[in-house]
């Protein structure tokens, strides 16, 4: 048997996580000298009413190697193997914190940078997922995956730059998003990385400019198709009818971004994913 593990950057609608199995290691959320775990004890409304209330950011840290070793443990012990797919590593620290736990398992577990997050992370689960439930081994899963993320696209729309200058997630992307601040700041994820590819005025303007980008880069091809938004559920559903009405997709979702993301980007932020749709034999 293979299991499925991942972080909770990883955004699905809970019944998938569910249906699937799939086993979710925390970021953890620090407020000063208080740690939360996402997902556990610290819900989204709570976060933002923190952090409106003391006009500062919290800081997130990776799940440990003694986390994942935990978790490792527990799910090998009916001699399972073990796929634990995760936040770019070019993002954060939590691939190498389950790299680390991995090679403890002698080859049970292996693990898998997705070079995405958000729902572009949990397209690639839950097909992942998929696969293993139609028998695929881990050595084939792999090479898969390593394609996949190469044909993955994620956009994601601020609504401003006030948590990505808090969060120092600006100096990432360009020094010239310094000259913007009045403007909606369109970021892609390129190699794992944040990369400003646009600047536009207004939040319409930026949906529309996201999807004529995914347009560009897709044309017809079917696609499954993911919504991500913080506290913004219209702009979600309004990106989602966009994109249904120009984009080849198979199937959508829209979910709440993840907290441990939306602290480097803000409420109001909206972003998706592009996740290839053919079928594979």
């Amino acid at each position: 048997m293979i299991k499925i593990v991942t972080d909770s950057t990883c955004d699905l609608p809970p019944e998938w996580i569910d249906r699937y199995r799939i086993t979710i290691v925390p970021v953890n959320i620090l407020f000063g000298l208080q740690s939360f775990q996402e997902g556990i004890d610290l819900d989204p409304l709570t976060f933002y009413q923190r952090i409106q209330a003391s006009g500062q950011l919290p800081t997130t840290a990776q799940p440990s190697i003694g986390q994942f070793r935990e978790v490792y443990g527990r799910l090998t012990a009916d001699r399972s193997r073990v796929l634990s797919i995760h936040l770019s590593s070019q993002l954060s620290g939590t691939w190498q914190s389950a790299r680390l736990a991995a090679l403890e398992f002698n080859g049970r577990v292996l693990s898998f940078d997705s070079r995405s997050g958000s729902v572009g992370l949990g397209l690639m689960v839950r097909e992942a997922a998929e696969l293993v439930e139609a028998g695929w081994p881990l050595e084939r899963l792999i090479p898969h995956l390593e394609q996949r993320r190469r044909q993955l696209n994620v956009f994601i729309l601020l609504k401003d730059l006030r948590y990505a200058r808090m969060s120092g997630r600006v100096g990432r992307m360009r020094e010239t998003l310094a000259s913007i601040l009045q403007v909606k700041p369109i970021v892609a994820v390129v190699a794992g990385s944040l990369s400003l590819v646009e600047q536009v005025r207004g939040q319409k303007q930026g949906v529309a400019r996201m999807i004529a980008l995914a347009n560009e880069a897709l044309g017809n091809t079917p696609v499954h198709f993911a919504v991500a938004h913080a506290l913004e559920s219209d702009l979600a559903a309004y990106v989602l009818a966009e994109a249904q009405a120009s984009l080849n997709c198979r199937d959508t979702f829209v979910t709440e971004l993840a907290t441990s993301i939306a602290v480097h980007f803000g409420p109001g932020t909206v972003g998706f994913a592009t996740y290839p749709a053919e079928i594979i034999s």
